[in-house]
């Protein structure tokens, strides 16, 4: 009786995985499409994501320039009192500004005070300050602190060290 019973056991064993593979291996191949497709969209996402900071990488590299139309130039009336408040709605000092627009404090002092009006290219340049927004206006102040910074240590690594040549002598 052992032996039929073994024998039964086996026969029940060998269908049921017979069974089991049979409703296994379709899902078996959809895993396996389902992989694929993972490993598609993770390349491409790579390469997506690769691309897009490329594209950051040239927007940080790209500067913003002051520059205005010459129409919006013509047209526009820079009074110093126009001055002092766009000034102050970007919540800049006047040695920021002229830092922007590489002036001295001082011209910028007189522009406000209307001593004196700003050149056609300042001028231009005070109209594109008016486009811009605080954050815009700060970034760019930090940019052109750091080439201000780096002019400074080129100019101090060109000057010889040590002592000055003696006048010569008549």
């Amino acid at each position: 009786m052992g032996k039929v019973e073994s024998t039964i056991k086996s026969e029940i064993m060998r269908l049921a995985k017979r069974e089991v593979r049979g409703s296994f291996l379709p899902l078996r191949r959809e895993v396996y499409s389902l992989r694929l497709k993972l490993s598609s969209l993770i390349k491409s996402f790579t390469a997506m994501e690769r691309q897009a900071k490329e594209v950051l990488e040239e927007q940080a590299k790209k500067k913003l320039v002051l520059q205005a139309t010459p129409e919006e130039v013509k047209v526009s009336r820079l009074t110093p009192q126009r001055i002092h408040l766009l000034r102050n709605k970007i919540g800049i000092s006047q040695k920021d500004l002229g830092t922007l627009l590489e002036v001295s404090i001082g011209t910028v002092g007189l522009w406000e005070k209307g001593k004196f009006a700003p050149s056609a290219q300042k001028k231009a340049a005070l109209i594109a300050l008016r486009k811009l927004g605080k954050r815009e206006v700060k970034k760019l102040l930090a940019e052109k602190k750091q080439e201000l910074k780096a002019k400074g240590e080129k100019a101090a690594e060109k000057k010889p060290a040590g002592k000055r040549a003696a006048p010569p002598k008549k």
